[in-house]
This record gives structure tokens, sequence and C-alpha cells, in this order.
């Protein structure tokens, strides 16, 4: 699962993977702000920044995460 969230005094949206913590390692884009537990995010400052294949990719493979989980909520 993802959100999207525009944090109080920054500058971008952050793309928020509730269970980001399990990708973080093939995807060190992915950010921790305010020292989240478990939610690792994107931070998209402009749509020329984005990296679109990048993107699909890491939802790729969060589903494929989330397909041989046995439940919801690994951690």
């Amino acid at each position: 699962m993802l959100y999207l969230n525009i944090l109080k005094g920054t500058n971008f949206v952050d793309v928020a993977f509730v269970q980001g913590i399990l990708l973080e390692e093939n995807y060190p884009q992915l950010k921790d702000n305010n020292n989240r537990k478990q939610v690792r995010s994107l931070q998209v400052k402009s749509l020329e920044d984005f990296d679109e294949l990048l993107f699909v990719q890491l939802l790729k493979d969060a589903t494929i995460f989330l397909d041989n989980s046995r439940r919801a909520w690994v951690i």
C-alpha cells in the first residue's frame, strides 16, 4: 500500500510505501523522513525529476513481495 502526502514545511510530494522498510535495501532512493519505523518514500519535487521507470519497477517489486507474504502486515 502507498499514499501521497505533502508534509508541512517541505517542497516535495511524499510517495510513501507503508512497508517501504522492506524495499529500501534494493531501492536506496527511498527516504526515511522523520525516523519512521516502516514507511519509506520517494520524494518528488517536480515531474521532471520523477523517474517513471524506477517507480513502475518499485510498484512491481512491492506487489510481488506482498503477494508472497502470508499476512497483510509483515513487521
